[in-house]
């Protein structure tokens, strides 16, 4: 399996990743920061420190940690089954 990278981001499995919510349009889920536990095809799952929280991604913006890369993703890009999404052709949109 492939290592996450900023130009595979979009087609890598997200389940394990270090995340941030920046940008939310429900202000109290901006700077939620953890691990993604689960994914399905409008929402991830973020662990806490103390809960798990689930965010919707359409108008979501995120940080994912790369092993030291920081990579900012629109939660519009990552909208599908995330089986489906490693099939999707997509354009740059971070």
């Amino acid at each position: 399996m492939t290592t996450p990278t900023p130009r595979n981001i979009l087609r890598h499995e997200l389940i394990g990743l270090e995340a941030k919510v920046i940008k939310d349009s429900n202000p109290s889920n901006v700077s939620i920061r953890g691990v993604i536990v689960n994914e399905t095809r409008n929402t991830l799952s973020i662990k806490t420190s103390g809960s798990e929280k689930v965010i919707a991604k359409q108008r979501a913006i995120f940080i994912f940690n790369l092993g030291g890369t920081l990579v900012e993703v629109r939660g519009a890009t990552l909208v599908g089954r995330p089986e489906d999404r490693v099939k999707k052709v997509s354009k740059r949109n971070w």
